[in-house]
């Protein structure tokens, strides 16, 4: 993959070899407050992209205005060239971006296997008047089950189809979270924070998951804050501090560049962005 970014300048807003993203001028702010002002940035295709940065540096609300769950003052972005601005987030999903969030977003109530049936687009059976007419929509959620039962084997969460999602753990529910955004086979998973609150052993998992996520042809854009993790498994990293975008380029390059090491170490004194780094 690193070919793909081997003429791409080390510098915000780099323009890339084939975005399936591109943003331009997106503001936000909450009163006197400014969150995000991104002047550009793009994200390339087929590729593992971080976006780093110390707390409060903007990138959950940068997240959150790419996919339709906030609004900007101003600006504009487009999805596989075609514009997103005004568009909700369940027609960004249609279009092939799905997210997940910091905190999951699975209903505790309802089954696994329910919460992955959610995720599947084109379900007959939830218009009113087809649900009326069995043979309008069994065949679909067959094939709907089907496919979970696939994905849920993937994810090691197929014993657990028939438990409520609020029995899960913390990490079983980020496992949850991404097998659910597959149930609508997207070309773009953007993962806000998905280590946060999962124990070392299903770090692991998750990590392998992203990979092969890539590997399958997928575009995957996460936040993180796990330095270890950033390094390991990003193709290009973009930072962000103070709702700017400060530095991007390879995970060794970034964490080497003053701006960025300023930018954490001046919210975080423990922080260090070092190879030696053991977390």
């Amino acid at each position: 993959m690193t070919e793909v970014f081997a003429e791409v300048a080390h510098e915000p807003g780099a323009a890339k070899q084939d975005p399936i993203v591109i943003a331009d001028h997106v503001h936000r702010h909450f009163g006197g407050l400014t969150a995000v002002d991104v002047e550009h940035f793009e994200v390339q295709r087929n590729a593992i992209t971080a976006l780093i940065g110390p707390n409060g540096a903007g990138k959950s609300t940068f997240f959150n205005l790419l996919t339709g769950f906030d609004r900007p003052q101003r600006g504009e972005w487009q999805f596989n060239g075609h514009s997103l601005v005004g568009t909700s987030p369940a027609k960004i999903a249609r279009a092939g971006k799905v997210r997940t969030f910091q905190l999951t977003k699975a209903l505790n109530r309802m089954t696994v296997m329910e919460n992955m049936r959610l995720g599947a687009a084109e379900q007959g059976g939830e218009n009113f008047f087809k649900a009326l007419v069995p043979g309008l929509w069994k065949a679909r959620e067959q094939e709907i089950t089907e496919k979970a039962h696939v994905l849920l084997h993937r994810f090691k969460l197929y014993e657990k189809k028939d438990d409520y999602a609020g029995s899960l753990s913390g990490g079983q529910r980020k496992l949850l979270e991404m097998a659910r955004a597959l149930m609508s086979d997207p070309e773009m998973i953007m993962l806000d924070e998905p280590m946060a609150g999962v124990n070392p052993a299903l770090t692991e998992s998750l990590l392998d998951h992203v990979v092969e996520l890539k590997n399958e042809g997928k575009t995957i854009l996460f936040v993180e804050h796990d330095m270890h993790m950033v390094r390991r498994i990003s193709d290009w990293v973009v930072v962000m501090a103070e709702g700017r975008i400060i530095a991007e380029g390879p995970p060794q390059t970034v964490m080497a560049n003053p701006a960025v090491q300023d930018a954490y170490l001046g919210a975080h004194h423990d922080s260090d962005l070092s190879e030696e780094d053991p977390s």
